[in-house]
């Protein structure tokens, strides 16, 4: 048996070959602008003003930002991206971008119709695996918090908690959440028609807990011989490991594979003055360094449990990334196996995806679409995220500037 080339996220020429020097330069420039944390403060508190006082910036954001971090307006517009990711062998994860914010029914039942509509186009393509949905554009945030609040009041397991919580609502909350209960189970009875894997985001600490509860709920019935539902862990929060190995228990018990998406964190600013406001203590781990041993130690857990797990590692750390491979190897299980994936976001971390995807990994481009003015709060995100991440924007440039080194040597 040959022995595999080890993964080298340096490759520049792998990481870039599906862009042409024109797009490096203009990733280039955005990148750079990013790294300015005053330009960054700025543009993130007047683009979604701008966008709201229906001023003429939408040109701008759309060549820029919105280029560079989704894939287009319309599911449509996403065949080109995803077509073009496909040639490298790198798959795709659609996001329809709704993120809440309309407590109405209707615009509920349309998001649900939406996700739906995401299900049957992604069937239709070669290399969109996946979806996924965020349980706040389906669900009113006052519930999911209401919900959280009496399955956190009381004792007990996880299910037995959220029971008493439905219980305390009134009858109109009742029949709003069991309206939420049928978009859910909708959205996933066509995915696994289908064959579409189901992402399910993870929110705020302070509405996660029915989220996760609801998940379960679909992972019971529709994960019994394949992954089709897959949960969201947040490792930057303080209790999730210990979730993690809670939630395998309720698979093993209750017969039906586990599907887990580990990432680090997408609130980690808004949870920590959260718990100063009201003076909790915060769910949030201390530093750096525990969210990265909680990660990893999360990925061998799940690596070491692959006969009832399905992990997605949705990560942008290198050590990480190379981890899963390395485990992979040890075990003698093929990069490609049907129980793991590797992901990172659309326009981002370039060496890791095309590198894995060339070392014959299962990996995928998270890909958002949307109107600008839905897609608006995942791009201030990505804006912060690259101004506040240590190294994040260093690093995207010195790889993008030596591919351009590189390529001009080659001439």
């Amino acid at each position: 048996m040959a022995v595999p080339t080890p993964i080298s996220f340096d490759n520049t020429e792998n990481a870039f070959e599906y862009k042409d020097d024109k797009e490096l330069r203009k990733a280039k420039f955005l990148f750079s602008s990013m790294g300015y944390a005053l330009l960054v403060r700025l543009g993130t508190t007047l683009t979604p003003w701008a966008i709201k006082s229906g001023l003429p910036v939408k040109g701008i954001i759309r060549d820029t930002i919105f280029e560079q971090f989704v894939g287009g307006e319309t599911l449509e517009e996403t065949a080109a991206v995803a077509k073009r990711l496909g040639e490298y062998n790198v798959k795709v994860i659609l996001d329809y971008g709704v993120e809440g914010g309309d407590n109405d029914e209707k615009a509920f039942d349309h998001a649900m119709e939406e996700f739906i509509r995401v299900i049957d186009y992604a069937s239709t393509q070669p290399n969109i695996p996946f979806m996924s949905v965020k349980v706040t554009g389906f669900a009113r945030s006052g519930l999911l918090e209401k919900l959280d609040s009496s399955v956190a009041d009381s004792q007990g397991s996880l299910m037995k908690r959220y029971a008493r919580a439905v219980e305390s609502l009134n009858e109109e909350e009742k029949k709003e959440w069991e309206r939420v209960q049928q978009r859910m189970e909708k959205i996933c009875a066509g995915a696994a028609e289908k064959h579409i894997g189901v992402l399910v985001d993870a929110e705020e600490t302070w509405i996660q807990d029915p989220v996760d509860v609801l998940t379960i709920l679909m992972m019971e019935k529709f994960n019994k011989t394949r992954p089709v539902v897959y949960n969201t862990l947040q490792l930057y929060r303080s209790d999730r490991l210990t979730f993690l190995k809670d939630s395998l228990e309720a698979a093993v018990l209750k017969n039906f594979i586990l599907g887990a998406k580990l990432v680090r964190g997408a609130y980690m600013e808004k949870e920590r003055k959260r718990a100063v406001d009201m003076k909790y203590p915060s769910p949030i781990q201390t530093d750096k360094e525990s969210t990265d041993k909680d990660f990893n130690e999360g990925i061998t857990f799940c690596i070491n449990h692959l006969d009832r797990t399905a992990l997605i590692v949705a990560s942008h750390n290198e050590y990480s990334n190379l981890l899963a491979t390395q485990l992979l190897q040890q075990k003698g299980l093929p990069p490609d196996h049907p129980h793991i994936h590797f992901s990172q976001l659309y326009g981002m971390s370039d060496n890791i995806t095309f590198n894995l995807a060339k070392a014959g990994c299962s990996v995928s481009k998270y890909l958002p679409f949307g109107p600008i003015k839905d897609v608006i709060p995942y791009l201030m995100r990505r804006a912060q995220e690259n101004s506040s991440v240590s190294g994040q924007t260093g690093r995207e440039l010195a790889l993008i500037n030596k591919e351009l080194e590189r390529r001009k040597k080659k001439r």
